[in-house]
């Protein structure tokens, strides 16, 4: 695989620039009669897996299709020269010499490094023409990062300035001799100065609404590689709670509001695709009842409200790579459903995701449902692990007020006293749903709708 790997690298950065498209070619000879090898579906995803599988950075534009033959099948992957070289794998730069892939030479990193300036595709390569290479914390670079992305040896016998080491992985452009606007975001002394908008918002609002009291304000500045730790630790500790519930006459189990992994997830990803032209910073609301994430920028690129989450886009490609080697993001497009799936597991509602907007990204989280069911002794014990979908099936049916009996219906329970008091009023309690005639609670025409959309 690592000769694979090494060749599709080669073909994404396309040294002699020839915009055309590179191909690798399995099952046959070089005088190009088959060799019968026979394609399976497990060989074809294995080279698909190449793509998104972290070793290659960025990540390459390719595809993988399957030609049966009656002497044997090819395997053939189309690669796509890349708008962002020079592409590594495994922290070397491949390319293409002729018939034959090498790693590249200093002054051949140059030519990928400068050609990816000047394909100015996206805000984060951009120089930051106001900047200079003071205003970048070269220490940290020099001692923590660049050994995270670059292969020992290749850093060990590298004898260029620290200007062109931070060029090859798109953080400094010389033509211009200032650093990238990626590289103030990530390493800047101070990224407010360049982006007023560069900083995450806390507020902590009584109430369930903006309107209520603040009862807590915190803003995280700075590069991006002090900001996130801060942030993580501020969500681990400031926002996370738990509390003993109990579960039997002398059992308790430990029910957090949130899980710690999912916010985290999402608040990198706000961090990570938020349009940093905006003066808007990343906001973090937590209500009585609810946490709001807003992040200025709507979908980019390929992502639409259509196709979300199954498609991704990245709006700053550069700073995206740089978190997911500071093992913040992972870059594998399974960041909604993995939030999702923890929620679940969690006792929460799924997140809610506002994607229609041109100009913004919101997600809503709601705390767990464990810290409001009624916990019945054994009765919690066997039906637990069945509380969250059944909470969730109650919120998507309610979205149009409904009645207790199609409530009942809808979720196959006949006892009425049960669902009320294990589901219905729980769920009013926490917020997550109001009856439509509040002033009469036992009126035959009450019904029950989602009070959050």
């Amino acid at each position: 695989m690592d000769k694979f790997q090494e060749a599709i690298c080669a073909f994404s950065n396309d040294l002699p620039n020839s915009r055309k498209k590179g191909y690798l070619i399995l099952g046959a000879y070089d005088n190009g009669t088959l060799s019968g090898l026979k394609v399976t579906d497990d060989l074809l995803k294995k080279i698909a897996a190449i793509r998104s599988d972290g070793n290659i950075l960025p990540i390459p534009v390719m595809s993988v299709e399957r030609f049966e033959f009656p002497k044997g099948d090819l395997l053939v992957a189309e690669v796509t020269p890349s708008m962002l070289p020079p592409v590594r794998y495994r922290g070397r730069t491949f390319v293409r010499i002729g018939p034959r892939r090498d790693i590249a030479t200093e002054a051949e990193e140059r030519i990928l490094a400068e050609r990816r300036t000047s394909y100015m595709a996206t805000f984060d390569a951009t120089p930051c023409v106001n900047a200079t290479i003071d205003d970048i914390d070269i220490e940290y670079v020099k001692r923590d990062y660049l050994p995270q992305v670059v292969d020992a040896e290749v850093l060990a016998h590298d004898k260029r300035s620290v200007k062109e080491q931070m060029a090859s992985i798109h953080l400094f452009d010389m033509k211009h001799d200032c650093p990238t606007y990626a590289g103030i975001i990530l390493f800047g002394k101070n990224p407010r100065y360049f982006m007023p908008g560069a900083f995450v918002q806390f507020v902590r609002f009584s109430g369930t609404a903006i309107g209520g009291d603040v009862l807590n304000e915190k803003r995280f500045q700075g590069p991006l590689y002090q900001l996130l730790p801060a942030l993580e630790s501020f969500v681990s500790y400031a926002i996370i709670t738990q509390r003993p519930v109990p579960v039997s006459l002398f059992k308790e189990k430990t029910v957090v509001n949130y899980p710690n992994n999912a916010l985290r997830e999402l608040m990198m990803n706000a961090v990570m695709h938020r349009d940093y032209q905006s003066n808007m910073p990343v906001r973090l609301y937590q209500f009585d009842n609810h946490i709001e994430i807003m992040n200025a920028g709507g979908l980019y690129g390929e992502a639409r409200p259509e196709n979300f989450p199954m498609v991704n886009d990245y709006r700053n490609p550069i700073v995206a790579e740089a978190m997911k080697e500071m093992k913040y993001v992972n870059m594998f497009n399974q960041g909604i459903r993995r939030v999702q799936d923890m929620l679940r597991e969690n006792g929460n509602p799924e997140a809610e995701f506002t994607v229609e907007k041109l100009t913004a990204f919101e997600v809503k989280v709601r705390p767990t449902i464990s810290l409001n069911l009624v916990t019945d002794q054994e009765k919690v014990t066997k039906s637990e692990t069945k509380a969250s979908d059944m909470v969730n099936d109650i919120l998507a049916f309610c979205t149009t007020p409904r009645s207790m009996t199609e409530i009942m219906e809808h979720i196959g329970l006949k006892h009425r006293y049960n669902v009320k008091h294990r589901y219905i009023d729980p769920l009013i309690e926490g917020g997550f749903i109001e009856m439509t005639i509040p002033d009469k609670p036992n009126s035959r025409s009450q019904k029950y709708k989602r009070t959050l959309t």
